[in-house]
C-alpha cells in the first residue's frame, strides 16, 4: 500500500505524528507518544492544508510521522515514534540495523496492518475517547445545559 518512507521536499517546523482522531485505539497510541516523545500530535480532523499536502493521497488508511525530510507511513510511523519514546530509545540502534533488511520492512508493515485491521478488537484492550468524540460530547452537554 505505502512504502515505509516517502521522500518529501517540503519542510515542517516540528516532527509530527498524524493519526485517526476518531479511533479510540489510535488515540491511546497518540497519547502514549505525546507523553513520551517531543512529537507534535495532530489528528486527521485538525490537519492544516500544508501538513495534508505532505501526506499520501489515501492518508486516512494509516498513521504517519512527518519530519522535515521524510514522511513515515503505517508501520514505519509507529516504529519511528516508538524508538523516539523514552521507553524505547535503547532499541534505536537495533531498529536502524534491521531497516537494512527488506524482509524486516515487510514484517513491520504486515504487523502494522494485522493490528490496524483489527483495531476495534484491540480497542477493547487499550482505548481512550477520541478527541473528535470528546468534542461532540462537550457540544452535546453544553447544548443540554441551555
Amino acid at each position: 500500500m505505502y512504502p515505509g518512507v516517502v521522500v518529501s521536499l517540503v519542510t515542517d517546523s516540528q516532527d509530527t505524528f498524524v493519526f485517526d482522531d476518531d479511533c479510540g485505539f489510535c488515540t491511546w497510541w497518540a497519547e502514549f507518544f505525546d507523553e513520551r516523545t517531543a512529537l507534535r500530535i495532530v489528528g486527521f480532523s485538525d490537519l492544516t492544508p500544508e501538513l495534508r499536502e505532505r501526506l499520501p493521497e489515501n492518508y486516512e488508511a494509516c498513521s504517519h510521522l512527518v519530519t522535515d525530510e521524510w514522511v513515515y507511513s503505517c508501520g514505519a510511523s509507529i516504529e519511528e515514534a516508538f524508538v523516539r519514546s523514552d521507553v524505547a530509545k535503547p532499541l534505536r540502534d537495533g531498529v536502524l540495523f534491521l531497516r537494512n533488511f527488506e524482509d524486516y520492512g515487510r514484517l513491520r508493515e504486515w504487523g502494522y496492518r494485522s493490528v490496524a485491521d483489527h483495531r476495534a478488537q484491540w480497542g477493547q484492550v487499550v482505548s481512550k475517547t477520541p478527541p473528535v468524540r470528546r468534542d461532540r460530547e462537550d457540544d452535546d452537554s453544553s447544548s443540554s445545559d441551555r
